[in-house]
C-alpha cells in the first residue's frame, strides 16, 4: 500500500476529490494547509504572501493502483492543461499497516473498491 499526499490549489479540492471517488478511491482526508513552493509566495505591489493556502488530501491507494490515483489527480488538479506554478506537489509513500478501528481488521490493499479496478478515464 501507499500513501498519496497531494497539495493542490483550493478551488481545485473537490474536483480532484470527485476525480479520486469516480475512479473508485472513496476514502480520504482533507484538510487546509499553508506553505510555499518554488514560487517563494507571491508578491502583490509591496506586499509578498510567503505563505499560501491550499488543501491537502491524503489517501491510501494499493501498490498497483498509484498510478491511476496520480494520473487522477494531476488531471483534475491542473489550473490550466499545460499545468502552471502554484498547482501543487504530489508524494507517494510506503504504508507499513493500515487498520480499521471499528473492527480491528488489517487491510491489505488500501481502500480501493474492486469493482471499479481501472475504470478512470482521463479528461481530455
Amino acid at each position: 500500500m501507499k500513501m498519496i499526499r497531494a497539495i493542490v490549489r483550493q478551488e481545485k479540492v473537490y474536483d480532484v476529490m470527485k476525480g479520486l471517488m469516480d475512479a473508485g478511491f472513496p476514502g480520504m482526508t482533507k484538510f487546509g494547509v499553508f506553505g510555499r513552493g518554488k514560487q517563494r509566495g507571491v508578491r502583490v505591489g509591496e506586499v509578498t504572501y510567503d505563505e499560501l493556502p491550499k488543501e491537502m488530501i491524503m489517501c491510501v491507494v494499493p501498490d498497483d493502483d498509484v498510478s491511476i490515483a496520480v494520473r487522477v489527480i494531476t488531471d483534475t488538479a491542473r489550473s490550466q492543461p499545460a499545468g502552471a506554478m502554484g498547482d501543487g506537489r504530489i508524494f507517494v509513500s510506503p504504508v507499513a499497516e493500515s487498520w480499521t478501528i471499528s473492527t480491528g481488521a488489517r487491510d491489505e490493499d488500501g481502500n480501493r473498491e474492486p469493482l471499479l479496478r481501472g475504470s478512470h478515464v482521463t479528461k481530455s
